[in-house]
């Protein structure tokens, strides 16, 4: 998730009480895809004469958005609601709790962030009770308890944080209209995916376009697809050892997924410029290759808000679709794995509107407002897939919805020096010829440098 805010403008902290009034983006009980007896049962909610802080990550767009679904909590409980944001909201939160002047809400997408406020104290349990309805009501949910869940202060495991808003990673880009005109066709395995790639070479084409230019960031975009490929060649529970350093980088199963991608990275015929293009090229413009005459590429590997860098006359769902990056169809026993990222939410200071509020998320009604509109996809199976307010919100929603196994971005759950350090420059070092191996005890030398 950090990879993605890195994308996001600057805005000062701001923190502003919700209308009394507020103007409702969809009335109440007019439109039948919202589950609205959810917004009765909220009305017979009194938290008249209560203050609930929010602080979050949703800054601009984002926060036009979250506040539209705040409103309904507020104007059917009579809470006064504040949402606030900062620029550099990990450290405003660390310094809030610090100092003894937490919101009743934080929102945060850094799950290694999350377990430092709860081996501190700061968070409060939000119950057994909580983790079994996630379990229950979410696609795979025993993945988001999973995510949910963090050692305490005394060092057991509590559940925390509340999956909310998820971004679907793990999604390959592609121009129907070449795909037509050349008659390929999406595939659904990992095999038919390489015989693919070897009918598009043979054609005279590229597999891929590539970029992992990110100025300070550069590399991050090729630790997407080392998880993808760790997610769909091990077990879930070797990539959860992997990600806490119980298993080494050096492991046989990391240096071979680390492997596979180097070997379609630095492999001319595969990528479009070439290996060398691949760490030149910013990330913002490597999928624009997928929509030139002819087109320099036929596929790009990235999450769902790659769109926002199409160039401005490509119309989702008709110049570009995607699919899930595909299971390997000797690998039966893994499923459909999926890697995200997203936003866990927390009461960092207990009262009954937190409380109320936590409640509020355990309502398709709570998803269905913002699924309605853009940038939210929901793993809760009770949420209308018809609310989704694009073609592209529903498929990726469904895909979400029908993984079998979901793991957050593993870069973003190691510590901070590796997964937005050595693990982006071992990248950039791969790119450039270093093999898999080396690549890989670099990595895990700065690991086992931690201290």
């Amino acid at each position: 998730m950090k990879k993605m805010l890195l994308l996001g403008a600057a805005f000062a902290a701001l923190t502003l009480s919700l209308p009394a009034q507020a103007e409702l983006k969809f009335k109440p009980g007019e439109d039948s895809k919202f589950h609205w007896s959810n917004y009765d049962d909220l009305k017979k909610v009194d938290l008249k004469g209560e203050t609930l802080t929010i602080f979050g990550p949703w800054r601009g767009e984002d926060e036009t958005l979250v506040r539209s679904v705040l409103d309904y909590f507020q104007e059917a409980t009579g809470a006064d609601v504040k949402y606030s944001s900062s620029e550099n909201y990990e450290q405003q939160i660390v310094i809030d709790t610090q100092a003894g002047s937490p919101p009743n809400i934080a929102v945060l997408p850094q799950p290694g962030l999350i377990q430092d406020l709860a081996s501190k104290g700061v968070l409060t349990p939000l119950g057994d009770d909580v983790a079994a309805w996630i379990k229950e009501n979410y696609a795979a949910g025993d993945s988001w308890a999973k995510l949910g869940t963090y050692n305490g202060k005394d060092g057991k495991p509590g559940f925390y944080a509340f999956p909310y808003k998820i971004d679907v990673k793990g999604l390959v880009w592609y121009s129907p209209d070449n795909f037509d005109e050349a008659g390929y066709k999406v595939p659904k395995t990992q095999e038919e995916l390489a015989d693919l790639e070897k009918k598009i070479i043979a054609d005279g084409g590229k597999p891929w376009c590539i970029g992992l230019g990110s100025g300070g960031a550069t590399g991050w975009p090729a630790t997407d697809w080392v998880e993808d490929i760790m997610l769909r060649t091990q077990p879930p529970e070797i990539y959860d050892k992997w990600v806490k350093n119980e298993i080494p980088f050096t492991d046989p199963a990391v240096v071979n997924a680390i492997d596979i991608f180097g070997k379609i990275a630095t492999d001319d015929k595969m990528v479009d410029g070439g290996a060398k293009a691949v760490a030149a090229t910013d990330f913002r413009d490597s999928p624009k290759g997928l929509f030139t005459v002819p087109p320099k590429c036929y596929m790009h590997h990235q999450a769902s808000f790659i769109p926002s860098f199409f160039p401005e006359n490509v119309k989702l769902g008709q110049d570009a679709d995607f699919f899930p990056y595909p299971p390997y169809a000797s690998k039966p026993e893994l499923g459909t794995p999926l890697e995200v990222a997203g936003t866990l939410v927390m009461i960092t200071k207990d009262s009954k509107a937190s409380r109320e509020f936590i409640k509020f998320l355990e309502m398709p009604l709570a998803h269905e407002l913002w699924m309605a509109q853009k940038s939210f996809v929901t793993p809760f199976k009770a949420a209308n897939k018809e609310a989704y307010g694009s073609e592209a919100l529903k498929k990726q929603g469904e895909i979400l919805v029908g993984a079998t196994t979901v793991r957050f971005d593993g870069s973003d759950l190691m510590p901070g020096k590796i997964g937005a350090g050595s693990f982006w420059t071992g990248m950039v070092d791969l790119v450039g010829g270093k093999s898999a191996q080396d690549v890989a005890a670099d990595i895990q030398k700065s690991w086992d440098g931690i201290k």
